[in-house]
């Protein structure tokens, strides 16, 4: 990669210049120009309709989170204390973590069977990044967090896949509107 600022042909995927040490790292990131690929990586997640998770409180028994799970028909609660959120409970945790053992779902609480933590996104973060997460941690459910870190919806990769789903039949209608 030629360096923009001193002119140096410098090896591909270099982050700073050989000669002049200027940051490369940035001019070297692919960016769609059009189509699925500029959506998935320009587009932020603030564009999907974040559900409205089954909330609890952390010292809330896993008995009554899962009533509430099974009520609302979804597959995960967020775990706060206050407003903060501080873990996740899903289907997942109960399948591998709690079925088949001698616990007491009545006191056991989400404080000891949540995962603490969680991988957080903000409505400004694009679906790439949504998906990136996904993909490396095996999640199927993200918060979405403001900037205090207070929850604010959640998105599932079902929502990404409906959005990537409307793109790619707008993309085909707009070729077969210009065929015509």
């Amino acid at each position: 990669m030629i360096c923009p600022f001193c002119g140096y042909d410098n090896i591909p995927g270099m982050d700073r210049c050989e000669e002049c040490m200027h940051p490369l790292r940035d001019l070297d990131v692919p960016r769609p120009t059009e189509g699925l690929q500029k959506h998935i990586m320009q587009d932020a997640v603030k564009l999907l309709n974040l559900a409205h998770p089954v909330n609890v409180q952390a010292g809330d028994s896993v008995a009554r989170t899962i009533e509430l799970m099974k009520q609302h028909r979804v597959g995960c609660a967020l775990v706060l204390e206050g407003e903060r959120l501080v873990g996740i409970f899903t289907e997942r945790d109960i399948l591998f973590n709690l079925a088949g053992t001698q616990q007491d779902l009545e006191r056991l609480t989400m404080r000891r069977a949540m995962i603490p933590e969680p991988v957080t996104l903000k409505l400004e973060d694009s679906m790439a990044m949504a998906l990136h997460h996904m993909s490396v941690g095996g999640f199927r459910h993200l918060p979405v967090v403001a900037k205090d870190g207070s929850p604010l919806g959640l998105i599932s990769i079902k929502d990404i896949l409906g959005y990537i789903y409307e793109k790619v039949l707008h993309a085909r209608a707009e070729e077969m509107a210009q065929g015509m």
